[in-house]
């Protein structure tokens, strides 16, 4: 399944890097290769994650607080958002 990204994923990735990076460069590899591990396992089974709103699916990371919020089509995952678990729960929501 192709995965696509919506256009301020990497500006929510990058966020989230760059903090850190301030505690420790291991960290933030380590914050990354799990974001990877999580979007690759979402495009294996797109339907293993819970809806949320607007018929997108939630995948929460398991070592950070951040999960990816993404929507399925039959050919292709779109990841919309990487979001902290205490961000408002509409924040990003509007994203299309």
């Amino acid at each position: 399944m192709e995965v696509v990204y919506h256009p301020l994923v990497q500006r929510d990735v990058e966020e989230v890097l760059a903090y850190y990076q301030k505690v420790s460069e291991r960290l933030a590899d380590e914050f990354h290769d799990e974001l990877r591990s999580v979007i690759n396992e979402a495009a294996e089974n797109p339907l293993k994650f819970p809806p949320v709103d607007q018929n997108f699916r939630r995948a929460n990371l398991k070592r950070f607080p951040y999960h990816v919020l993404y929507d399925v089509s039959p050919d292709r995952l779109r990841v919309m958002l990487v979001r902290h678990h205490k961000r408002h729960p509409r924040y990003g929501l509007l994203r299309k």
